[in-house]
């Protein structure tokens, strides 16, 4: 089922995906699947939500399975470290900064101890939590500082492990754009 579910999600057929990831849940619960196994079906199934412009399903599934993981693995673990990226994820697609605030600062010391800081996901956390400091319209000078520097230090690191050319690499760039632009719009006597 979980194949099926995958398969048409991966073609676009969401709302079919959804039906199917709803009941291989449902079945996985009734026949007391691994903890494990139930999350992931979960993570894919809020990620499906997302792509359903269903946001505030998908985040509130994405923040059950990050408390899931933390309780079954610990913070340290790769499943959980993705879990927490997809948590931030949605929490930045509903621009709830404070929360992004709250986790990210925990989550990314632990992808960083657990993947590594040249780690993708690391580097994609590292993203989100700057987005969400320069994109809040009651961030404080030095949370705009803190996103530049973020920025600039994930780039870097993103430049010389992924390429230039990364996805991931040019998200970090035009971000940093806009980071600048935030704080140059905010630092005293830019007026």
């Amino acid at each position: 089922m979980t194949q099926l579910g995958n398969g048409l999600y991966d073609e676009g057929h969401y709302e079919d995906s959804l039906s199917v990831k709803e009941a291989d849940l449902a079945l996985r619960r009734r026949l007391g699947d691994t903890a494990n196994n139930i999350l992931g079906v979960q993570g894919n199934l809020a990620g499906t939500y997302q792509m359903l412009g269903r946001l505030e399903d998908a985040m509130r599934i994405h923040r059950d399975v990050y408390s899931g993981y933390v309780k079954l693995k610990g913070e340290e673990h790769g499943n959980t470290c993705l879990a927490a990226y997809n948590y931030a994820s949605a929490l930045s697609a509903l621009k709830r900064f404070d929360e992004i605030k709250a986790l990210l600062p925990r989550a990314i010391p632990a992808a960083r101890s657990t993947l590594g800081e040249s780690h993708e996901l690391t580097l994609s956390m590292r993203g989100i939590h700057a987005k969400s400091l320069y994109e809040d319209d009651r961030a404080t000078l030095d949370e705009l500082r803190e996103a530049v520097t973020t920025l600039e230090d994930a780039g870097r690191i993103a430049r010389r492990v992924l390429g230039g050319a990364h996805p991931l690499t040019l998200v970090h760039e035009s971000n940093l754009q806009d980071a600048r632009a935030a704080l140059r719009a905010r630092e005293p006597g830019s007026a």
